[in-house]
């Protein structure tokens, strides 16, 4: 090859067969380069623990706690830090799950920058990275309140009773948990929270995704619970600190006491007068000690919580509303088609429908499931002169079984694709706003029949390009990785597809000093629709250098 080839950029596919295939899904959501994720990554790590200091440090020096800090110590210092990390976790674990917002944004002129979008395609991970940063500090708070429950029977103080929670010394720390708002509350949200992280494990979501689903939606009870659990005002700051700084000396205290001035001071300083002040008079008339014009005053602090999360929670309802109602449109379903290796192929058809090539679907059925929605790529993709999109679906949980057996009659399925298929309109992808030059199409199936339900589009494909003399611009190479010794043949009427079909797993590392040989310091976009395994070494090819100059853009098939 010349050249001018070299300088033609090249967008490569490589996909295996796993849950569910989507051929062309090259539009599909990018991850972001792993040193540019990576910084991001850190500075949220870094805004946190930034967040939890300034915090711990406004509680353990603030003279408004003073008291409340000697009866309660560090418990308080963490309890509050931690309390501020959740409170801005919780307001944003909302906003990676508002898809229609953040695909209007992906798709506007207004957010120009590449890996901005990108940044918006991580939405899902940033819910998880939040999800996990409310673990680790609801443990941190949990134990932190723990203690402050013990400290406050403990250290029980019979001058402050306005700001004691507890009702007397040594009070069975239970009680504060099971007898008051906040206790009550947190005790709640530590349950709700503990269901949602084991059903969110990913052996309970493979296993039983209903479960997944129903715990998850939870949420709603645990802010709830959130905004009652700061309404307790269990912790309180001092409001006159102007009468009565922190340490003052009350003079009605002493005197109801009947202790004198140099009695108290004797008491309470054990070091030595400074030199020159022998006298208490001139000791606080030099102001070493300041005397209490009025004892301490407490209020419980503003519940802060609801303006964090009110926010967040009424615009992820607000959309919820609205994909509620945009749902309630009617769809029509056209045809169903049954393929090999339980695969099911649905044609719709919905007013006003519009998609582009590789966006994907929410399919939402009542009849199957009240709640549960699941999201699929186009296959097929409406154009100005068909309505008619569609999705094809592997039978694989609870669900795609439920809703096959709701829209097709139980029978053996056929081996072969239905004939009246070969006369369907494909639409026609307007490839230059994309500057598409070449395309490596890489397919890993465990058995033969797992390619023939896409072996029309392939054959179509190939003949097209021939026929328009570019046979160079699509490279497809089908890899059947497990076999008995069948024979490597799809089909006599997919002849083109036969030479391209190979046993056994590709050669990725051969195959990108390939194309970075031909594609010398410019960029190939890598997209991955499969497994974590495939995933995870496409990803390590691609970062790695090459002799060539020639730059890999990772990129894996998400759905947020």
């Amino acid at each position: 090859m010349g050249e001018e080839m070299w300088r033609k950029r090249e967008e490569v596919i490589f996909s295996e067969y796993s849950f569910s295939f989507y051929p062309l899904n090259i539009f599909a959501p990018f991850v972001l380069f792993p040193d540019y994720f990576c910084l991001l990554g850190f500075i949220w790590l870094s805004m946190n623990v930034l967040l939890f200091w300034k915090t711990f440090l406004l509680y353990n020096q603030g003279p408004e706690y003073h008291y409340l800090h000697q009866m309660l110590g560090l418990g308080l210092c963490l309890s509050r830090a931690s309390a501020s990390v959740l409170n801005l976790n919780c307001s944003l674990i909302l906003l990676p799950m508002c898809r229609t917002l953040l695909a209007y944004l992906r798709g506007s002129q207004k957010v120009p920058s590449r890996r901005t979008r990108r940044l918006l395609d991580k939405s899902r991970t940033f819910h998880i990275t939040c999800g996990v940063t409310i673990c680790i500090f609801s443990g941190v708070h949990v134990a932190a309140h723990l203690v402050n429950a013990l400290n406050f029977s403990v250290n029980y103080n019979e001058d402050f009773v306005e700001l004691n929670a507890a009702r007397y010394r040594d009070e069975d720390p239970r009680k504060l948990l099971f007898t008051t708002v906040p206790g009550l509350t947190g005790v709640c949200m530590v349950v709700v929270l503990f269901l949602m992280i084991t059903a969110s494990t990913y052996a309970i979501r493979v296993s039983n995704y209903d479960i997944f689903w129903y715990t998850h939606n939870l949420f709603f009870v645990f802010y709830m619970l959130l905004t009652l659990h700061v309404s307790g005002g269990l912790l309180k700051y001092q409001t006159n600190l102007d009468t009565h700084p922190p340490g003052c000396i009350s003079l009605n205290r002493t005197s109801s006491q009947n202790i004198s001035l140099p009695e108290y001071f004797s008491e309470h300083f054990h070091e030595p007068f400074p030199e020159g002040f022998s006298k208490p008079a001139e000791f606080t008339q030099h102001k070493f000690v300041k005397i209490c014009m009025e004892e301490p005053r407490f209020q419980a602090n503003f519940p802060q919580t609801w303006l964090w999360i009110s926010g967040p929670l009424c615009l992820y309802c607000a959309e919820r509303l609205y994909r509620y109602i945009r749902s309630n449109k009617p769809v029509t379903i056209i045809s169903v088609i049954s393929h090999p290796s339980d695969v099911m192929e649905i044609r719709m058809v919905k007013e006003n429908f519009k998609a582009r090539p590789g966006q994907y679907i929410t399919l939402h059925c009542p009849s199957v499931s009240a709640l549960e929605n699941h999201p699929f790529t186009l296959t097929m993709c409406p154009t100005e002169t068909k309505a008619t999109f569609g999705v094809h679906l592997k039978i694989v949980g609870d669900w795609t079984e439920r809703f096959r057996d709701l829209l097709l009659p139980p029978s053996s399925q056929d081996s072969e694709i239905l004939p009246f298929i070969q006369s369907r309109n494909y639409p026609k992808d307007d490839w230059k706003p994309y500057k598409l030059r070449r395309l490596y199409f890489i397919w890993v199936c465990r058995d033969i029949q797992s390619f023939r339900w896409f072996a029309d589009l392939l054959c179509m494909l190939h003949n097209k390009f021939w026929q328009e003399n570019r046979p160079d611009y699509v490279n497809i190479q089908l890899y059947l990785s497990q076999t008995d010794g069948i024979q490597k043949i799809i089909g006599e009427k997919y002849h083109a597809l036969n030479s391209r079909l190979f046993i056994g797993r590709p050669r990725w590392k051969l195959l990108f000093d390939e194309i970075a040989k031909y594609n010398r310091g410019k960029t190939v976009g890598v997209f991955c629709c499969g497994p974590n395994s495939l995933s995870k070494t496409l990803h390590k090819l691609s970062n790695q250098n090459n002799s060539y100059g020639t730059r890999f853009e990772y990129n894996k098939e998400s759905f947020s």
